[in-house]
């Protein structure tokens, strides 16, 4: 069997074949030293190199992010093209807009695990980013037809580490952590990892500072050549003041961007728990069964004043509203993933078929004790804070259980040896309860939806550093409306069309993908004209664009990751002509990123390193219905770093030239950091 890597170098947990001279391929990879990772399983839940792939890909490796100092793993995303980060409820969870459709709650996938709700990925345990363009139902069910993130986790090395870290920084931030791996035993076949980390921090907003607690233990046993047991566990708090920005209102602009509109006392606390199971086990090396059961626990407690309404004729006084769970939203989700994969030829044709199948059951309890009343409301340039709710009376309860079936089949098939097609389908099955309401008011509503999602694609390869691609993929989601007749109505259904060429350039050190897309989105239900208290399925959307990503190393110690996009994301049709032709809330018209790094090869400043990024993010629409343009912007970081022995310095400069930004979540608008300065020093063997 091949030896496995020390961190940071190379590839990750590999076990050799029952006929030991091959190794097992694990859907979870190992770390990767570099800007460039040449394979991926998000695509096609099998190990599969990127330019073999009729879809566009692209990974935020390891490097990246600790290049960059990032600490909230969402910011990753900022390398790539198309995609803005969403800044959620409170900031809570980790959302997106790719190619122009936003998805909420559940957008991300965790080791190729559906993950609803993604708590607070502050990223010690990520290993890499890796983003899936187009829809993706075809894997993974309900999801918009943008994309979707995939967080691969730190795995398990068979050789003793030991890392240490501490970052410091503007607003009272500072983060200690460990990461540990090695084996166990004797003969390596039990290994561990360990990541803990703790962060305390204020912030640039009013009210928000708050600490984090994490800890990931993994531990991976191997029972024979060929079977393989992985179980993970990750537990997160955070207790944080509560953030609900500001309206989409241009007056908010001439605020400061510390300005809170809430209370000193507003909070949002979360207990996450989240364990993972995996079997992998190879019958033979042409066939190989992976299965992955996961669990997964989260309760919030809040108290937030609200804002009721925009500003008063007065232009600076805003109304709101008392919200505050003591005892917390409870979600609990369930899954099994079993995946058959096979290996075979028919006569000259190649064929790796997938077999899968998805069972999951998902929860969401409002505990009876929220409560909700008026609060007094506030001068927003003037604001006078410490005053208490009146007239509080019994919340909003919720009880919701969701479970789905997945069935679906794949074909990767090697026509030729630069030509290759894949071909596949998925069959999903949802069956939706929901009893809600205010005040004891409860009403309960089931919808049950079934939907078939297919995908073809094809990559023609004229040399060995230039893939041609061509593929259609679909995608469906839910809607949890009734027409006034009664009926329910049918899923939101996304198509996909896209081309694109892939290149390995610089003796494949530099990877570039240039891709185009025609994204339609049918069934979107709108206000019926007739009767204003339901709804008709009639709305249309539509999102065409060009991306262009580039990453690698053009020469030693010269590395360097860059995005550049166009994006037409608009409403095609409703049954109000008035919105056709809006845009789609944040979904920019265009956007670049460029971050480079170089470090110094040889003589006595070896190791001294240097980086400089900017990020550049079009204009955009923050609020569907009542549209306000948050203006574009450019955001300068910049590097510097020495590394020598086993040991690590940097100085990382955020926003340099302190421009005042804003991201959105369609509802809200978010002012983002200023200028900030981050040390670190880790050491590691």
């Amino acid at each position: 069997p091949l030896p496995l890597p020390r961190g940071g170098e190379g590839e990750g947990l590999e076990t050799p074949s029952a006929e030991g001279d091959e190794p097992i391929e694990l859907v979870v990879t190992g770390e990767q030293d570099g800007y460039r990772v040449p394979d991926t399983s998000t695509a096609t839940r099998t190990d599969t190199p990127l330019r073999d792939i009729p879809q566009s890909i692209q990974v935020v490796p390891q490097e990246v992010i600790k290049d960059q100092q990032i600490t909230r793993i969402s910011d990753a995303v900022r390398n790539v093209s198309g995609v803005t980060p969403v800044t959620s409820f409170s900031g809570s969870y980790d959302e997106y807009t790719i190619r122009g459709f936003t998805s909420y709650f559940n957008s991300s996938l965790r080791n190729g695990v559906k993950t609803r709700r993604t708590q607070f990925n502050y990223g010690t345990n990520i290993e890499r980013v890796e983003v899936l363009k187009g829809p993706a139902s075809v894997l993974y069910g309900q999801l918009e037809p943008g994309g979707t993130i995939n967080y691969v986790t730190k795995q398990p090395l068979d050789e003793p580490y030991y890392s240490a870290e501490f970052v410091a920084g503007s607003y009272s931030f500072y983060r200690p952590s460990i990461d540990i791996s090695g084996p166990l035993n004797a003969d390596k076949t039990l290994l561990y990892r360990l990541n803990v980390a703790y962060e305390n921090s204020d912030s640039f907003r009013d009210f928000i500072e708050g600490e984090v607690f994490s800890i990931s233990p993994v531990l991976t046993y191997k029972l024979s050549d060929a079977t393989t047991l992985n179980l993970e566990y990750e537990y997160i708090y955070s207790d944080r003041g509560f953030d609900r920005g500001f309206q989409p209102s241009p007056i908010y602009f001439e605020l400061p961007r510390s300005r809170n509109l809430g209370e000193a006392d507003d909070y949002y606390r979360i207990n996450y728990h989240r364990a993972a199971l995996t079997l992998d086990h190879r019958f033979s090396e042409s066939l190989r069964l992976r299965s992955v059961l996961t669990a997964q626990s989260s309760l919030s407690q809040y108290k937030y004043i609200n804002r009721s309404g925009l500003i008063e004729p007065d232009g600076r006084t805003v109304r709101r509203n008392y919200n505050e769970n003591p005892d917390g939203l409870l979600s609990e989700d369930f899954s099994v993933q079993t995946d058959l994969i096979g290996k075979f030829n028919t006569g000259s044709i190649e064929h790796q078929l997938l077999l899968g199948l998805d069972l999951s059951r998902s929860t969401d309890n409002y505990s009876q004790s929220e409560k909700r009343g008026d609060f007094p409301s506030l001068d927003i340039f003037n604001p006078i804070y410490g005053l208490r709710p009146t007239n509080i009376q019994r919340g909003y309860e919720e009880y919701t259980k969701i479970n789905t079936t997945g069935i679906y089949l794949q074909d990767q098939i090697t026509l030729l040896p630069n030509l290759k097609l894949l071909l596949g389908g998925r069959y999903d099955f949802v069956d939706r309860n929901t009893l809600a309401g205010l005040n004891q008011d409860l009403t309960r509503s089931d919808f049950y939806d079934s939907a078939f999602s297919p995908r073809a694609g094809i990559v023609y390869q004229p040399s060995d550093f230039i893939s041609l691609y061509a593929s259609y993929s679909s995608s469906f989601v839910p809607n949890n409306d009734r027409t006034v007749t009664g009926e329910q109505l049918e899923p939101s259904r996304g198509t996909q069309y896209e081309v694109g060429v892939k290149g390995e350039l610089f003796d494949k050190r530099l990877s570039a993908t240039l891709a185009a897309y025609d994204i339609t989105k049918t069934n979107i239900p709108t206000v019926d004209p007739n009767n204003t208290d339901f709804s008709v399925a009639i709305g249309e959307v539509k999102s065409r664009g060009i991306e262009l990503d580039v990453t690698g190393e053009i020469l030693p110690g010269w590395k360097i990751i860059a995005s550049a996009f166009l994006n037409d994301a608009y409403v095609s049709k409703d049954n109000d002509p008035s919105l056709e032709g809006a845009r789609l809330a944040n979904a920019p018209y265009h956007g670049a990123s460029l971050w480079t790094t170089y470090e110094i090869q040889k003589g006595d400043l070896q190791g001294l390193g240097f980086g400089a990024g900017i990020f550049f993010v079009g204009d955009r629409v923050a609020n569907q219905s009542d549209p306000l343009i948050i203006p574009s912007y450019v955001r300068t970081d910049a590097a510097i770093s020495y590394k020598s022995n086993n040991w690590r310095a940097a100085l990382n400069f955020k926003n340099i030239f302190n421009v005042n930004y804003y991201d959105t979540n369609g509802f809200f608008i978010f002012p983002q950091a200023p200028f900030t300065v981050l040390g670190t020093v880790s050491v590691q063997f």
